[in-house]
């Protein structure tokens, strides 16, 4: 950050990494500008800039602690460029939200308590990888593997069936997990988007205001409202899990997957076979070079096995063909009792990261009723959503009457004004929206209420809503309070043609 000026440096001279991420984030209003604004808004009551900054924030944190998992969870070496993408994923995040106004304490401040948590993390990894892989370590766990050989060779011993089973166990078997794991990860989302729910992203959000409806869970509501892509992508996760959570689901696709590395290897063999009078090393290098294009061979692995090896090239050829058959049935009965969360974690793709890609699209919501985009994909240049719902639950709200319930088809050709962080906190009006917020086309019409679904909502949660929000429950009106559950549903399957 030493591009940002000394402000920068010399507030990140102030603390030590090792104390930072260590306590929750909060965010106060420091400096005579925040605190300017802080009390501006808390006057008007109209949008509370720390109560903006902290939920902003509370989601980055949250982005960038999924990642540290991701990678962690990899138990790799740790490299440079994982701090690196934790934060261009905050600089990406900040330049998505820039309507938020912050500063440069802010960011100096949530750079360092995530940099603080995700290098804790890291370390905790990298310590983990090192002692899994400390060369004094692995070579007193292969001594007696190399002893053993040593006697063999000594007493000219047949090493052939021992070094079939080596190499099937040490090299082969890994490269096979590898293999099928790799592969699953595409499957389970071709296998999700098959699913009614995930055929396109209307079904998709129907079926997710449908079940918030049914939960009857405030929190839920404020989740999706908040951190709508965080609560996607955790929903699509649960949904995974759902599907996959018996033996059978996912038994088809790690057979198949199985099946055909074993057949390539087998195949492979008689490859290598079939090229006489040459050495074991020779031989090894060939079933490699055939199996490339599918299986990743460990080199170190690899490179134990040829250590004081010399089995027979016929033999060690057909006791490999009958161990890799032997694996394989060991193999299927490992994955058959392997929990499908654990393997999960060693897809190399996050199935529901592809999926929110794939049927939602981009994420943005709108900026005062925080319904979600409904353009699809990520390619599209101007974000609108067909059915907007009470600003409310955008946590706007009028100066006396307190949170809106106003939609804003209707707002943006009245003559009403609207003051929030994007603003500087000075009223603008509706009618020039697209001055504050151009990348988002609000649909006019005055006729256009919120459905009775939202309607239910706000009535049901009013309260609680107010109280997250910090301002004034909406003034509902009497109609909406006759709105039954039955009628919310109902208007929720008319908003989304469910027959």
């Amino acid at each position: 950050m030493s591009y940002k000026g000394s402000l920068a440096s010399q507030l990140l001279s102030q603390k030590d990494l090792k104390d930072c991420g260590l306590a929750t984030f909060k965010y106060t209003a420091e400096g005579a500008y925040n605190k300017f604004i802080h009390k501006v808004s808390r006057f008007f009551n109209v949008e509370d800039h720390v109560v903006a900054v902290q939920k902003m924030s509370d989601n980055f944190i949250e982005a960038c602690t999924l990642f540290v998992t991701d990678k962690t969870e990899r138990n790799n070496r740790y490299h440079d460029t994982y701090i690196q993408e934790a934060l261009h994923i905050i600089d990406g995040s900040l330049q998505n939200n820039k309507d938020t106004k912050t500063n440069i304490e802010f960011e100096v401040s949530l750079k360092q308590h995530i940099c603080g948590f995700a290098a804790s993390e890291f370390q905790k990894m990298h310590k983990n990888f090192i002692q899994t892989n400390d060369p004094y370590k692995c070579l007193l766990k292969t001594k007696e593997k190399f002893r053993a050989d040593f006697k063999d060779l000594f007493h000219e011993r047949d090493q052939c069936q021992k070094k079939a089973e080596e190499f099937t166990n040490q090299c082969l078997k890994p490269a096979i997990e590898d293999f099928v794991y790799r592969k699953m990860g595409p499957d389970v989302i071709d296998e999700m988007l098959t699913r009614e729910e995930f055929s396109t992203r209307m079904s998709f959000q129907y079926s997710t205001l449908q079940d918030l409806l049914l939960t009857k869970n405030v929190h839920d509501f404020l989740s999706y409202s908040h951190s709508y892509e965080t609560f996607v992508k955790k929903r699509i996760l649960q949904q995974i899990k759902r599907q996959f959570s018996s033996c059978s689901a996912t038994l088809k696709i790690e057979d198949r997957h199985l099946k055909s590395s074993v057949t390539c290897i087998l195949d492979a063999i008689n490859t290598a076979k079939s090229k006489k009078g040459r050495n074991l090393q020779a031989f090894v290098e060939d079933l490699c070079k055939e199996l490339g294009d599918k299986l990743v061979i460990s080199q170190y692995a690899l490179g134990v096995f040829m250590v004081l090896n010399n089995a027979d090239q016929e033999q060690f050829a057909h006791w490999l063909s009958e161990s890799v058959r032997r694996m394989a049935e060991c193999l299927q009965d490992e994955l058959t009792k392997t929990l499908f969360d654990q393997k999960l974690k060693k897809l190399n793709l996050k199935p529901q990261n592809e999926l929110f890609t794939r049927v939602i699209g981009c994420g943005k919501q709108c900026p005062f009723c925080a319904v979600p985009c409904e353009a699809g994909g990520k390619d599209h240049t101007e974000h609108f959503a067909s059915l907007h719902r009470p600003q409310g639950f955008g946590q706007f709200r009028w100066i006396q009457t307190g949170l809106i319930t106003d939609i804003c088809s209707s707002l943006v050709i009245s003559d009403k004004h609207f003051c929030c962080n994007a603003t500087n906190n000075e009223w603008h009006s509706y009618k020039c929206y697209k001055d504050i917020f151009p990348l988002w086309k609000i649909p006019p019409d005055v006729s256009l209420q919120a459905s009775d679904y939202w309607k239910y909502v706000m009535t049901k949660y009013n309260n609680d809503l107010a109280k997250e929000y910090n301002a004034q429950p909406a003034d509902i009106p009497s109609a909406w309070r006759n709105i039954t559950e039955i009628q919310a549903k109902a208007s929720l399957e008319d908003s989304f043609h469910i027959k």
